[in-house]
């Protein structure tokens, strides 16, 4: 199996495990029963974006644009697996938590806002936005960017499907129980659910802007954990369905 294969395996074996598992949860099942038409409506539209849009964008214009910018560096970095996996897990998980404060500044949370007008932590919703809001997000310039500079892309490509299966995760409500040695291995340095759900509260939705790594959130100051998951999510919102599709358009 290509590398290329495996990645796009990991990504949607994690998002049909993580609906499989939502369906037989009961509470699972009883948030997809309450979730409005409006909901399904942006959640599919954001799946279809994300999940088939983007990876289309990225394969011909965005790399296009690479070829024409740098038409004598395709394949001009050659970098090791490892160092490749880093660049992608973290590195440009740094770059994405200053990207994620800046989509919620003054400036760009009105565009934001919808991502955060989930009520439940639902794998579904991993992707809700306005249709064009992947535009902003540096997974889309910078991984394109990367695929075109390195001549082996093996390690950044499993950077890539591991973080993407992780965002998955990390919007779902599989919470992983505090008493469990893989809750100690995994807590102190990443991002689970719980604290993402956190993000996702009414109250405390300016921290925990990380994807992956926790030190980043640690090491500026926006870090919120509790033992306890928040009693309410989402922002309420005055847009409509339209507005939320393509605000402010």
């Amino acid at each position: 199996m290509g590398i290329k294969n495996f990645s796009q395996l990991l990504i949607f074996g994690s998002f049909i495990g993580l609906v499989g598992w939502t369906i037989i949860n009961q509470v699972g099942r009883t948030q997809l029963k309450v979730k409005t038409r409006e909901d399904w409506l942006i959640d599919v539209a954001g799946l279809t974006i994300q999940g088939i849009l983007i990876p289309l964008l990225q394969a011909t214009l965005v790399y296009w644009l690479y070829q024409y910018l740098l038409p004598t560096k395709q394949g001009y970095l050659k970098v090791p697996l490892l160092p490749s996996f880093i660049i992608s897990f973290v590195l440009i998980d740094y770059l994405y938590y200053w990207n994620h404060r800046l989509l919620h500044s003054k400036l760009l949370w009105k565009v934001h806002q919808v991502h955060h007008t989930v009520t439940q932590m639902d794998v579904l919703g991993t992707s809700r936005n306005t249709v064009w809001t992947s535009l902003l997000i540096i997974y889309l310039w910078v991984h394109t960017l990367f695929l075109y500079l390195l001549a082996d892309p093996t390690g950044y490509l499993l950077g890539v499907s591991l973080t993407s299966a992780l965002d998955l995760w990390r919007h779902s409500d599989l919470i992983i129980s505090q008493n469990t040695r893989l809750y100690q291995f995994l807590s102190s340095w990443l991002i689970l659910p719980q604290d993402h759900a956190w993000h996702h509260c009414r109250e405390v939705h300016n921290y925990n802007y990380g994807a992956n790594l926790k030190i980043w959130d640690k090491l500026h100051g926006t870090y919120y954990e509790s033992e306890k998951l928040p009693s309410i999510i989402g922002i309420p919102s005055s847009l409509n369905l339209f507005q939320k599709l393509l605000f402010p358009f």
